[in-house]
């Protein structure tokens, strides 16, 4: 039996700030399940299932909060499932949602992912002990800085090429209106002067910690049909997974994430992502990583990424853009950044998406990382139907 063709009927997110203190973690999730059931003209009552997903429970403090938030998440008497793959949970958990949908399980599917950093100190709580090492790091950015410098000395890059990154992304964030940083006077120079934290990454090469929710509402064929809005249809998705240390591992380009971005375009018919892609959301949180990826997700020959970006082609208005929503290095829920990635994916093709939107996208890849580089998910929407 075939799969049912799946589609983004409605999108959701909230206002991200780097304290909303004027909701609850049930009021957040709240806001961007409303906004995702108005934009697909739905009620509560539509709904068949929620798949929810976020980051650690540590990082809050709340242990499975999903139990106390299913009334919050119109969840109660019908399924909830949870989802956990680190950083990547927002895609992933999308993914999971997809596949209830595609096997038939349930007709229309909210899919919600949400962190509320002000509560925490993920800073701290990601600052982990890594086996054999001297515990010398602080944060995520002190795991990823050396791997930066790894494909520095790999490709020959220029060390401008991540400013570059942050300063087009923080100019595209000002395009949109839900994101956590509008910095109106950025500047490439304001860029290359902030202060070093881990080198070669500076303060303003970094992803802010920021609260926030993002929702979706995926559906069937009938379901589309009825939606009052194009539909983003979902031509391909997958999951894949490596362990964080291992011998032999490229942390500069890892293997799941080559073989994760294979199957999406298998499954899409997909033969030269550089050419055939129209906008790319990347889960870019420290600004190297932008054309670490290009390179991993098989839009760029190795060595080759950091052209890409030196050249504009990942500017709004250049060949191939990349984070037209300002990405994870302007807001960044923890739980909810790849589904951020998917979501905005989806409103590209769907021609929502506002001053941040590439004219013309037909296709586009929504993509998100998490853990030591060890978990991909990623999912290619199409503004039409998937052949069947």
């Amino acid at each position: 039996m075939s799969k049912e063709p799946v589609a983004v009927t409605g999108i959701g997110q909230t206002a991200h700030v780097a304290a909303r203190r004027d909701v609850s973690l049930a009021g957040l999730v709240r806001e961007a399940a409303r906004r995702a059931l108005d934009d697909a003209e739905l009620t509560w009552a539509d709904i068949d299932a929620v798949v929810i997903g976020k980051a650690p429970d540590f990082f809050e403090g709340v242990m499975m909060p999903e139990l106390y938030l299913a009334d919050a998440l119109g969840a109660v008497g019908k399924p909830m499932l949870r989802v956990h793959t680190a950083g990547s949970v927002g895609g992933s958990t999308a993914l999971v949602a997809a596949n209830l949908v595609a096997a038939r399980v349930h007709r229309t599917v909210l899919t919600l992912a949400f962190e509320k950093q002000s509560e925490s100190n993920a800073m701290w709580g990601l600052s982990l002990p890594i086996p054999f090492q001297q515990p010398l790091l602080a944060g995520a950015g002190g795991f990823f800085a050396p791997h930066v410098r790894a494909y520095m000395r790999r490709t020959g890059a220029p060390d401008t090429i991540g400013s570059l990154v942050a300063y087009k992304d923080r100019r595209n964030a000002l395009k949109n209106p839900y994101a956590h940083l509008h910095e109106e006077d950025i500047t490439l120079e304001k860029v290359q002067a902030s202060p070093m934290l881990w080198d070669p990454i500076r303060y303003s090469e970094t992803c802010p910690s920021s609260d926030g929710a993002c929702a979706m509402i995926l559906t069937d064929r009938a379901g589309a049909a009825r939606a009052p809005h194009p539909a983003a249809w979902v031509h391909g998705g997958a999951m894949r997974s490596e362990p964080t240390l291992f011998a032999g591992k490229d942390f500069v380009s890892p293997q799941a994430g080559k073989d994760c971005a294979a199957d999406v375009y298998r499954q899409a018919g997909i033969t030269d992502p550089r050419r055939q892609l129209d906008a790319v959301e990347m889960y870019v949180p420290f600004s190297w990583y932008e054309p670490m990826w290009l390179e991993n997700l098989g839009f760029a020959e190795e060595g080759e990424g950091w052209k890409l970006t030196e050249s504009g082609v990942t500017e709004l208005d250049g060949d191939l853009p990349v984070n037209p929503s300002g990405g994870v290095l302007s807001t960044n829920p923890i739980g909810a950044s790849g589904m951020l990635r998917f979501a905005e994916a989806a409103l590209q093709v769907r021609g929502r998406a506002g001053y941040h939107q590439v004219d013309g996208a037909r296709r586009a890849l929504g993509h998100a990382y998490g853990g030591g580089s060890q978990f991909f998910a990623m999912w290619l929407v199409g503004a039409d139907a998937p052949a069947t």
